[in-house]
């Protein structure tokens, strides 16, 4: 694998080049967005970069779709942030527009690449893009799980006072408050997270995962775009390098945990065809119960989403 799309040049878009570009895997990055010179200016800042931090690289910037022929892997970050007064159908509508004409015009100039989408809301617009693009979902998925598990880790490494490198975890489900912890799957250097630290305190911490998102918003004004660009940047890192990593992705499910035709996340082997296999845990009764309420949340936006006809 050689080139990597990036569309959407904002904050998300341009981590993700950026972290993309300091792993020196791939040949070629190009950065897509309406606003050209934007994705130019960041394509070449970063290229500028390149003699410094020592990577080869090449990135630029375009508005054109012909540019982006050949690519073996799409990362989706095109879309608008939830502006005040706009219903939630609202911002789906104008993403999942987006998001399919995105879909439809990469597929003009390259045949059958990876897609990974994360453009808000991540769910649904997923969904929204494998159905434009008719590709298996084995080649269509979405960033959360990896972000929200960062989160989730980095919380209990501030309380725990250790390394969040030492930190494993599982979070499945939908991309928000429906967001399903494993405690059960958490560990510390292997150690079971639950002999660390007791109940409230983890109890505290997974609520706090679940908002996540919005306190970033809450402090900056605006989404995050660290963590969820390195987290896209690290699920391309694994399908370049066929590494089989184990992340958790928002996928289609057939089947897997009783669930049909929903997107949730759950935990997935990440390689060079995609994902190549989608891991079935042994949850409990009340784990299941969890993920399975996700799944009715994230479905009734579906819902909405195909009640608009798009």
């Amino acid at each position: 694998m050689s080139k990597v799309t990036v569309v959407g040049a904002g904050n998300v878009g341009a981590t993700v080049a950026n972290v993309l570009a300091h792993r020196d895997i791939v040949k070629e990055i190009v950065l897509l967005d309406i606003q050209g010179n934007m994705a130019k200016g960041k394509a070449l800042d970063t290229w500028q970069q390149a003699p410094i931090d020592y990577y080869s690289t090449y990135l630029r910037g375009t508005d054109n779709y012909a540019e982006t022929a050949g690519s073996d892997i799409v990362v989706i970050t095109a879309g608008v942030p939830r502006k005040p007064g706009m219903s939630r159908d609202d911002l789906i509508s104008t993403n999942a527009k987006i998001v399919n004409s995105v879909t439809r015009s990469i597929l003009e100039h390259s045949k059958a690449p990876i897609i990974i989408v994360v453009s808000n809301p991540l769910d649904v617009m997923t969904y929204a893009a494998f159905k434009t693009a008719g590709l298996p979902a084995t080649k269509v998925f979405g960033m959360a799980g990896i972000l929200d598990t960062a989160r989730y880790r980095a919380f209990l490494a501030e309380a725990l006072q250790v390394s969040p490198k030492d930190i494993q975890a599982v979070l499945m489900g939908g991309h928000g408050d429906t967001m399903v912890p494993l405690p059960r799957y958490t560990t510390v250097a292997g150690i079971p997270v639950t002999e660390l630290i007791d109940e409230a305190r983890l109890s505290a911490i997974v609520e706090r995962t679940k908002s996540g998102g919005g306190e970033l918003v809450n402090l900056m004004g605006t989404s995050a775009w660290y963590a969820p660009g390195a987290a896209a940047a690290q699920m391309v890192e694994a399908i370049v390098k066929d590494e089989n990593r184990i992340f958790p992705c928002c996928v289609n499910l057939s089947g897997q945990y009783g669930l049909h035709d929903t997107f949730v996340g759950i935990p997935v082997k990440l390689g060079k065809a995609g994902i190549t296999e989608m891991i079935e845990l042994k949850l409990n009764a009340d784990e299941m119960k969890l993920l399975h309420d996700s799944s009715v949340a994230v479905k009734s936006v579906m819902d909405v989403y195909d009640g608009m006809g798009l």
